[in-house]
């Protein structure tokens, strides 16, 4: 027999062990459909498909290891690719992702997930070997070699000569104004492009403090340089991605203080960045705390009320991260989150994450009562009858039992709901499972509240 680990015959060599492997199965499964009365129609699929390899091995229609063009399972084919997977792996959104694809993604600089465009919460990336396994075996039974994943290189390794470079911009962010900006804006794009000069700026204590010089003291210069400001804000941003950065950056003391301003003026990238740093850094929870303590919410949802487009994600993403923690929701609450949410709600405004919000809020009983008195009822059962959305309903429901546990007076707008539109039964009929029995919930106790009325 030729040699198989030479370049020309090794792949006639594999092609001819596949085929006599592929007739062993075929024999085995054949023998199986002949003998056994009862044999299942899962069987006789398998034995099409051992024929249908054998025929492919045999006219030579693919090619070992050819996959850009095979007919397979949409599953099987990255999102961003749309190729074969052959190292899967699972972002924080549960999305799955082959890995060169997905780390090209956030090498870029995007934080986002590119099916679902959520904010990711963290850049771990989790292998998903059932799906690995199920395109190994589906390979395998077509006489398709996967070529073994290719192992990343360590993107945090730095050379030399970059980390002198480093050094060098750092040192420009103390000198003139000129000379600051120009560094800001370079770290600003290799911060953004290269996560080796994010995990940089872990190593030194004096890095992030020299940073943010330019928006120290009383020689500031975010106020008349706003471009600055920007290119600086962002650079944190930037950084703050990195997962070993979250803590040392949030607990700098500098920081989450020159985050809060630049909230509140510069420009709207500037402020919007400034939220998506604190969504970004509200990952973990110790810092979601000391993010809530520090007077965040309040900027964060006066940001959310002016209803900039390029912001509003990014600030409603920072608030829904906050109020994961139970204290915070008592801050947002204090601070107006629920009028200015259920306005934005009434005008139809990021609907999908403002509802998350409010419903998240309706374990504070002090929000189920603002609720109720500003009016949430009516807007809820508007959105439900209009929204084509699951989970938006959902949330509706979630929202809307609170409230009538609370307060029994809202029970009549109910009432006039089911009267002239159903809604909450069309909801408890096709719902999710949880808007079902929040629907069916809300239904028997508005149907107690009836009858005892009729009594009374």
């Amino acid at each position: 027999m030729a040699k198989t680990a030479d370049g020309g015959g090794g792949g006639g060599g594999w092609e001819a062990v596949r085929v006599a492997e592929l007739k062993r199965e075929l024999e085995r499964v054949v023998r199986r459909i002949v003998e056994e009365e009862d044999c299942g129609a899962e069987v006789v699929d398998h034995a099409k498909e051992m024929l249908v390899a054998l025929r492919e091995l045999k006219v030579g229609r693919k090619k070992v290891g050819s996959l850009r063009s095979v007919n397979c399972p949409e599953e099987f084919r990255c999102p961003i690719s749309k190729e074969v997977m052959r190292d899967p792996v699972i972002v924080s959104t549960g999305q799955t992702y082959d890995r060169p694809s997905i780390m090209k993604w956030l090498k870029s600089g995007n934080r986002t997930c590119p099916l679902t465009q959520q904010v990711l919460s963290h850049t771990i990336l989790t292998p998903n070997f059932l799906i690995r396994e199920m395109i190994v075996k589906w390979c395998r039974t077509r006489g398709i070699e996967l070529s073994d994943p290719v192992h990343c290189i360590d993107e945090d390794s730095v050379s030399e000569a970059e980390r002198e470079h480093f050094i060098n911009l750092l040192e420009k962010m103390e000198l003139s104004i000129a000379e600051q900006k120009e560094a800001a804006k370079e770290l600003r794009s290799l911060t953004k492009r290269m996560p080796s000069f994010r995990a940089l700026f872990g190593e030194s204590p004096e890095a992030i403090p020299q940073l943010l010089n330019p928006l120290c003291g009383k020689g500031s210069q975010s106020r008349s340089h706003l471009d600055l400001q920007e290119d600086v804000i962002t650079t944190l941003l930037n950084l703050s991605i990195h997962d070993s950065n979250k803590k040392l950056v949030a607990e700098m003391p500098s920081v989450i203080p020159l985050l809060l301003d630049a909230l509140k003026s510069g420009t709207i990238e500037t402020r919007s960045n400034a939220a998506a740093t604190l969504f970004t850094l509200s990952a973990l929870d110790s810092n979601k705390t000391l993010i809530g303590k520090s007077g965040a919410l309040k900027p964060l949802i006066d940001l959310l009320d002016e209803g900039h487009p390029q912001a509003m994600t990014d600030v409603a993403s920072a608030i829904f991260n906050l109020c994961i923690i139970h204290d915070n929701r008592a801050r947002a609450v204090r601070d107006g989150a629920v009028g200015v949410i259920l306005k934005k709600i009434a005008s139809n405004v990021y609907l999908d994450e403002l509802l998350a919000i409010l419903a998240m809020l309706s374990s504070h009983q002090k929000a189920v009562e603002e609720m109720g008195e500003v009016g949430a009822v009516p807007c809820l059962l508007g959105v439900m009858r209009e929204t084509n959305c699951a989970r938006n309903k959902e949330n509706c429901i979630a929202i809307l039992h609170t409230i009538c546990f609370s307060d029994r007076t809202k029970f009549k707008e109910l009432r006039e709901e089911e009267t002239l539109y159903g809604t909450i039964s069309d909801l408890a009929r096709n719902g999710t499972s949880r808007a079902k029995r929040k629907a069916n919930s809300t239904l028997e106790r508005l149907n107690r509240a009836m009858n005892l009325t009729h009594t009374a």
